[in-house]
């Protein structure tokens, strides 16, 4: 089922949220993840492509992953991700998936998850 900008959501799994080195770096033994359970409201959505697009984000994200911006290129960086996404959705609409954005009442922000990694609070 689709969620709407402000809906109220739980997690259904455990979502980590860094790299195994990306970790190390900052400090953790281990990968940084968000619990199951953990409540957060609804920030955004985007349909995302499969193929091309799909990859093409990926590498992006590989590119970028381990480095923190500061807020104004992170909105930048967001940027470019929803471009990438809208640009595979125009011709591609096999395998399209609405992927969410959601802040968690951690205070994390976390983007890309999947609608059946959510469930309604």
């Amino acid at each position: 089922m689709p969620y709407e900008t402000g809906a109220r959501v739980k997690l259904t799994k455990d979502v980590q949220v860094t790299a195994n080195e990306t970790a190390a770096r900052i400090g953790f033994p281990g990968p940084l993840c968000l619990a199951e359970g953990l409540e957060g409201i609804v920030t955004g959505s985007a349909k995302e492509a499969g193929g091309v697009a799909q990859d093409g984000l990926a590498e992006f994200e590989r590119q970028i992953r381990g480095v923190q911006f500061d807020g104004f290129t992170a909105d930048l960086i967001d940027n470019l991700r929803q471009q990438i996404i809208q640009h595979g959705g125009f011709g591609a609409g096999v395998g399209a998936q609405i992927r969410y954005r959601v802040r968690f009442e951690n205070g994390f922000v976390l983007g890309g998850l999947e609608e059946d990694w959510l469930t309604r609070a």
